[in-house]
């Protein structure tokens, strides 16, 4: 062992001190390996870059609050260079924080740190839609999980090229890196590796504590523990689409998506982790459908609880929102629905994707001024999302363009603005039309991105994604969900249609 020391690095000296007897493991101070990087008193073993002043030792805390800086870990725990491990710690936020997490990091005097990975501390920041527990511009977390003032657990698992980050024990992110790492922000590295850790402080008025921060080195042949397809991630435009988009800030998310077809949630949840996109699994509330009381929205919701997805209501029908309290329905992330049901004027209940129940399609042009109609009294609905929008029966979609005319176009995109609910870009049917989303985009629309799967395959997104770039679209114009005590049910003065 003397003669190899020459030539072995720290990390690989400490590897080999891994997989020694216990009793050789000197360095490990705690049971199981675990080590403690914060003795409770100062900021011994961390450096700060720019303004130190930012971080202070409060109540056995580190405290980031101040201007832009940056602490890292700079002491005797593995040489402060670490490859594969379990990190733990809990945090607090105030209101509007913003701070993060970095690991795989090197020590910089100023500036966000250009080397490893920053996982997000931020659960009321305004304007940045990551939110706690981001792989800040990988794998990005779009819902809050986590509330300001109360203490939770953030955990960071680093094994091979695969990272593992949970809240309070949720499973947030799962991503493996591929072979050829995508970047779409070069001033950052965001490529596995070994390094430091440090924590953000990012503005004045962000305040941030840290306390219980341990860690345990892993050996350096770690290995991520699965063997499914998400061990190699195909990188292709798609891909790489999605985490830029991300990097700048819209929020990737599919708001439409069913547990149909055999889909299970475990196999949504896997499938958002593997893809880069965040889901919005809805349940439908209807007559006759899964949700019809206030006793099955606490069953169903009951089945979501730990998930890491938003968990949305499809009203069916046009008497959805009578069948349970709004309180009931406030439970809910959002809402949506659509136009697809509705009663003509003679009492007729259509279903316009059920053949037997279209209604007469005779006369397209009567049928379409009925149809445009309803969509108006539809918006009215305590609704965030109108789903499924410009869709027409099988019949009638060879003249969808002459149908949907300007002005009937223009109709439905006043009645959306008017009422507050953003206009679903639909990648199922692929509706609406670039012409639709350019002139609602004019007007001032929002837009969500919705599947609406009817298997278990749930695509990409592919229509959304192409329609971002063919109509021009922001991050600003992307939906977000409100929050409680904003949300339509609460605050909209909405009433059934009747139809």
């Amino acid at each position: 062992m003397t003669a190899l020391l020459p030539v072995l690095n720290r990390r690989a000296l400490f590897a080999l001190l891994l997989a020694a007897p216990a009793a050789a493991r000197s360095y490990a101070s705690a049971e199981d390996g675990w080590i403690s990087l914060f003795n409770g008193r100062s900021l011994d073993g961390w450096k700060a870059g720019e303004r130190a002043e930012s971080f202070s030792v409060a109540e056995g805390c580190i405290v980031a609050s101040g201007g832009r800086s940056h602490l890292y870990y700079t002491g005797p725990a593995h040489q402060a260079d670490f490859k594969n491990f379990e990190f733990s710690a809990d945090v607090m936020t105030d209101p509007r924080a913003n701070s993060g997490i970095y690991f795989h990091t090197a020590f910089q005097p100023e500036g966000w740190p250009k080397a490893g990975f920053e996982v997000q501390v931020a659960n009321t920041y305004p304007g940045d839609n990551k939110k706690t527990g981001s792989l800040y511009g990988v794998r990005n977390v779009y819902k809050q999980f986590m509330a300001d003032n109360q203490w939770f657990t953030m955990k960071i698992l680093v094994r091979g090229k695969r990272v593992q980050i949970r809240l309070n024990e949720m499973l947030v992110v799962d991503y493996v890196e591929p072979a050829e790492p995508f970047r779409a922000d070069l001033n950052f590295e965001r490529v596995l590796g070994h390094g430091t850790f440090a924590l953000q402080g990012h503005d004045p008025k962000s305040t941030t504590r840290f306390r219980n921060l341990r860690v345990r080195a892993l050996p350096d042949d770690a290995t991520s523990g699965s063997s499914g397809p998400e061990d190699k991630p195909i990188v292709d435009e798609l891909y790489r689409e999605v985490i830029r988009l991300g990097t700048e800030n819209y929020p990737v998310v599919d708001y439409h998506v069913h547990l149909k077809g055999g889909l299970t949630l475990d196999q949504a949840l896997a499938n958002s982790h593997r893809l880069g996109i965040f889901y919005g699994i809805a349940i439908n509330c209807g007559l006759g459908f899964p949700v019809h009381s206030d006793a099955s929205v606490q069953d169903y919701l009951a089945t979501m609880k730990g998930a890491a997805c938003y968990v949305a209501l499809q009203g069916e029908g046009r008497e959805w929102m009578t069948l349970t309290n709004p309180e009931s329905i406030a439970r809910f992330d959002y809402c949506f629905t659509d136009a697809m049901t509705f009663r003509d004027d003679k009492g007729y209940r259509r279903r316009l994707f059920v053949p037997e129940e279209m209604g007469d399609l005779s006369d397209p042009e009567g049928f379409m001024e009925t149809y445009v109609t309803r969509i108006e009294a539809v918006m009215h609905e305590p609704i965030d999302i109108y789903a499924n929008p410009t869709y027409l029966p099988k019949p009638l979609v060879p003249n969808y363009d002459a149908l949907w005319t300007a002005a009937r176009m223009k109709r439905v995109i006043d009645a959306a603005i008017e009422q507050d609910v953003a206009i679903e870009i639909n990648n199922r049917y692929k509706i609406p039309s670039p012409a639709f989303i350019k002139a609602a985009k004019a007007a001032g629309a929002k837009f969500s991105f919705g599947t609406n799967n009817a298997e278990a395959e749930l695509g990409r997104m592919e229509y959304a994604l192409q329609m971002v770039e063919e109509c021009g679209l922001k991050w600003q114009d992307i939906f977000v969900p409100k929050p409680d005590g904003k949300k339509p049910i609460q605050v909209k003065k909405w009433r059934a249609t009747g139809y």
